[in-house]
């Protein structure tokens, strides 16, 4: 099948992008995010708040190793990671919908440029002082009754995305 091993994934190029879990509480949830950011070779994945760290039988569950290969950072609160990637020049943009997002689509990204996206809570998304300090939102566009995806299910979609817009999928 083509897969890397341990030191070979360490040593390989990274998707400029890192994904920032703010306060997600299940933990296959955290599980699945660590397994897509392993599938499209995310820079990070920080963990922040409530978000449980590895090692975790329940993360590893879903996660089948991939949180032993991913680079993680655990923060206590979400915007301490904001205020690092701030400093590294990261742009920092939201997953959520609210007023003057930028649907996934449409974002235009920069393959010269390092993202960040955050991914919030299940019920409450992500933190308004977070969405606040961004520097801006992405959602993305849905057309049934239910205006939420699981958490999971929106990392890959905009790990997919991101893939794409940044010329790692042709």
């Amino acid at each position: 099948m083509g897969r890397m091993g341990r030191e070979e994934f360490a040593n390989s190029d990274k998707l400029p992008l890192i994904v920032v879990v703010d306060n997600v509480r299940s933990l296959h949830n955290v599980g699945s995010i660590f397994r897509t950011s392993d599938a499209f070779r995310v820079e990070c994945v920080m963990l922040c708040g409530i978000t449980a760290t590895p090692p975790n039988a329940e993360i590893h569950k879903t996660a089948l190793g991939a949180e032993d290969v991913v680079h993680w950072e655990y923060f206590d609160d979400t915007m301490q990671a904001i205020e690092k990637l701030t400093a590294e020049g990261c742009e920092i943009y939201a997953i959520e919908q609210v007023e003057n997002s930028i649907a996934l689509q449409g974002f235009p990204a920069d393959p010269a440029k390092k993202y960040a996206v955050i991914l919030g809570n299940e019920v409450k998304g992500v933190q308004q002082q977070v969405v606040d300090a961004c520097n801006g939102s992405i959602e993305i566009p849905q057309f049934g009754t239910k205006h939420s995806l699981n958490v999971s299910v929106t990392a890959g979609m905009v790990i997919w995305e991101f893939a794409k817009k940044l010329g790692w999928v042709k």
